[in-house]
C-alpha cells in the first residue's frame, strides 16, 4: 500500500479529489474532465471515458499523458503524482505550458465578461440601478472577509447581467447602468489582481475604462485611470503609474475629492517606485487635505472612508518600497492598532509589509513574530497579493537564512508556499 492508494485496491487520493470537485460518480468525473479539457486546450476531441477514470481509481492507475496531466492539474489543483498515479522515471512537472496557460487565462477572464451577439429586447426598470448599487456595497464588505476566489464568479456574473440590460435600456436608465457596470468591472479587476492573475486584472481594467468612457462620467473616467495605475504599480512600472494618475488629474476641478485622493495616493506609489521620497510625502499630504471634503454618495471607491488610517497605509507602503525600514516600522505599528480584526485580508497584507520593514530595519526577530500572524491569514484568504508580500519578506530576510531565525521563518512560510 502506497501513501496514495488504499488497502482495498482503490486510488483514494483521486477519488477524494473527485468528490471535492463535486463529481459524485465516475461518469460525472469523466464528462466533467472532458469538458474542462476541451475548454482549456481548445480541443473538442479531448475526452476521458468513464472506463479510463474507473481504471485511474483502481489499484493500478498507470500514468496519464502529459496533456491529460495538465488538464487534471487545472481541474483538481494537483499533479498526477499527488493524485495516486504511478509516477514514471524522469517525470518533470510541466510548470510552464505557456500556450495552455494563455488559453486558460483568456477563458477565465472573458467567459463572464461580455454577452456575445444581440440580446432579446426587454423592459429595464430604473429601480435596478439602486438594486445593483446596494449589491455592490455588500460585495465590497464580503471581499474584506473572504478574499478574491469566492467572489470572482458572483461579481462577474452580475456584471454580465448588467451588460445585457444596458443593451435594452434607454436614456438615464442606460447611463445609470453604465455607471454601475463600470464599478462592477473595476471590482472584478481588483479581485483578479488580488488573486495574482495580472492578465485577468488588465483585461477587466480595460473593460472598466471602456464602460466609464461610454458613461461620459468624469469621476468614473478618473477612477478607471487610477484602476489602470494600480495594475502598473503591481507590475513595478512607476513612470506608467505617474502618467496615468496625472492624466486622471488633468482637470481635477471637475472631480469629486474622493477621486482626486485616489489619484494622488496612487501617484505617490509611482513616485516610490521611481525613488522620489519628496513627491511621496507631498502627494499624500495633499490627499490628506481633501479627506474632510469627501461627501459624495457614489457607491464605488470608498476605501478612503472605509479603511482606518487609509493614507498612512499608503505612506507606510511607499516608505517600505523606498527602503526606509525604521520609519515604515513606526507607521505600520500605528496603522495596525486601528485596523479591525474583521478586515482579515487587509490586515494580513499590512502585517506582511510590517514584517518586511522590520527586516529592512535589521530586526529579524521582530520580523519573524509579525510573519507568524501574516502567514496564518494568508492561508485563510488564499490572497496572491499577500503571498507576494511574504515572498518579498523572504528576500529581505536572506542575510539570516542560515541562522535559527531564518530557518524558523522558512518553516512558518512553508505552508503558504505549498498552498499557492
Amino acid at each position: 500500500m502506497t501513501p496514495q492508494t488504499g488497502g482495498m485496491g482503490r486510488n483514494d487520493a483521486l477519488r477524494a479529489a473527485r468528490l471535492r470537485r463535486g463529481w459524485r460518480t465516475v461518469e460525472q468525473a469523466a464528462a466533467g474532465l472532458s469538458e474542462h479539457g476541451q475548454q482549456l486546450l481548445d480541443d473538442r476531441h479531448f475526452t476521458v471515458s468513464p472506463r479510463t477514470w474507473r481504471r485511474w481509481e483502481g489499484a493500478r492507475p498507470g500514468w496519464p499523458s502529459e496533456e491529460t496531466a495538465i488538464v487534471l492539474h487545472d481541474a483538481l489543483g494537483r499533479w498526477p503524482e499527488d493524485l495516486g498515479f504511478t509516477t514514471p522515471p524522469g517525470w518533470l512537472r510541466p510548470e510552464h505550458h505557456e500556450e495552455a496557460e494563455v488559453k486558460r487565462a483568456f477563458v477565465s477572464v472573458t467567459a463572464a465578461a461580455l454577452v456575445a451577439g444581440p440580446t432579446q429586447p426587454q423592459h429595464v426598470d430604473p429601480a435596478l440601478i439602486d438594486y445593483f448599487q446596494q449589491q455592490l456595497e455588500g460585495h465590497y464588505r464580503a471581499d474584506m472577509f473572504l478574499g478574491p476566489h469566492d467572489l470572482i464568479g458572483t461579481v462577474s456574473a452580475q456584471y454580465q447581467l448588467i451588460d445585457k440590460l444596458v443593451r435594452s435600456a434607454k436614456g438615464e436608465t442606460r447611463r445609470g447602468l453604465l455607471r454601475v457596470g463600470a464599478a462592477y468591472a473595476a471590482l472584478v479587476g481588483w479581485l483578479y489582481q488580488d488573486a495574482g492573475d495580472m492578465n485577468g486584472a488588465s483585461f477587466w481594467r480595460g473593460v472598466t475604462q471602456e464602460i466609464a468612457m461610454r458613461s461620459r462620467d468624469p469621476h468614473l473616467i478618473g477612477y478607471s485611470l487610477v484602476n489602470q495605475a494600480q495594475v502598473r504599480t503591481d507590475l513595478g512600472d512607476g513612470f506608467a503609474v505617474i502618467d496615468l494618475c496625472e492624466a486622471a488629474l488633468d482637470d481635477a476641478s471637475r472631480l469629486v475629492p474622493k477621486v482626486r485622493i485616489m489619484a494622488m495616493q496612487q501617484q505617490a506609489h509611482g513616485a516610490s517606485l521611481t525613488g522620489d521620497r519628496t513627491a511621496v510625502d507631498q502627494l499624500i499630504d495633499q490627499a490628506g487635505g481633501l479627506l474632510s471634503r469627501v461627501d459624495d454618495d457614489l457607491p464605488w471607491g470608498n476605501a478612503c472612508r472605509r479603511t482606518p488610517g487609509y493614507l498612512e497605509v499608503q505612506r507606510a507602503t511607499c516608505y517600505g518600497r523606498l527602503g526606509l525600514g525604521s520609519e515604515a516600522v513606526s507607521l505600520w505599528s500605528q496603522v495596525l492598532e486601528v485596523v479591525p480584526e474583521t478586515a482579515r485580508r487587509d490586515r494580513g497584507v499590512y502585517l506582511a509589509r510590517h514584517a518586511t520593514a522590520a527586516a529592512a530595519a535589521r530586526e529579524p526577530d521582530q520580523a519573524l513574530e509579525i510573519a507568524r500572524s501574516a502567514a496564518t491569514i494568508a492561508l485563510e484568504t488564499r490572497s496572491a497579493r499577500m503571498r507576494r508580500e511574504l515572498e518579498t519578506l523572504e528576500q529581505m530576510m536572506q542575510p539570516w537564512q542560515d541562522a535559527p531565525v531564518g530557518r524558523d521563518l522558512a518553516q512558518v512560510l512553508a505552508p503558504v508556499s505549498e498552498g499557492s
